[in-house]
């Protein structure tokens, strides 16, 4: 039984440094997760024990597994299970999982026979090339780039990425919230 208590009193010191860490408030977290600021402040001192139904709001407002706000063992699998998305042509490989802040995916193009359709939005974008021939239409440029070169820009330009020649294009990306909803929505029919 002390094993549990233990488990259950690192839980709020936990939930305090996890949202330190990541600069939220009180406030700010008990708008995204509908439990009110002072169930969040006796969590985190341990004056009220985690539920399930407090830790589940947390873990995805947070946007980490369960697992983490408790501290359950490793279970010896290290593999990372990504879930991929594919949308026109385009498969994003989210690397990352915070909610808000900066997004990290890897890309992969498909060549295909459409013309650039140059898009803008809010942010900044930063991306690497990894394989294959990039072709970055920015503002009025043309760029090729290679493996290994990097771009980064302001998404307010009008901007385009696709495969360079036939083969496909993979790319590390990093963009804001709002370059990953611009570069995810659906196209129109």
């Amino acid at each position: 039984m002390n094993d549990l208590q233990d488990v259950l009193a690192a839980v709020g010191p936990r939930l305090r440094e996890l949202r330190r860490r990541r600069g939220i408030t009180l406030a700010h977290l008990a708008e995204r997760t509908g439990i009110s600021e002072s169930t969040l402040s006796r969590l985190e001192s341990g004056g009220r024990k985690p539920t399930l139904e407090l830790l589940l709001p947390l873990a995805h407002a947070h946007g980490v597994p369960l697992d983490e706000l408790v501290g359950a063992p490793q279970t010896g699998d290290p593999r990372v299970h990504l879930k991929p998305v594919t949308r026109g042509g385009m498969t994003y490989v989210p690397l990352t999982r915070r909610p808000g802040g900066l997004h990290a995916h890897k890309l992969v193009i498909a060549p295909s026979a459409g013309e650039p359709e140059p898009r803008t939005h809010e942010g900044y974008e930063w991306v690497y090339v990894l394989n294959g021939r990039l072709r970055l239409h920015l503002g009025g440029n043309v760029l090729v780039m290679t493996p290994g070169e990097v771009a980064e820009f302001d998404t307010h330009l009008p901007h385009w990425l696709g495969p360079a020649d036939d083969q496909p294009v993979e790319l590390l990306v990093i963009f804001g919230k709002q370059g990953e909803r611009a570069h995810l929505r659906a196209r129109p029919s």
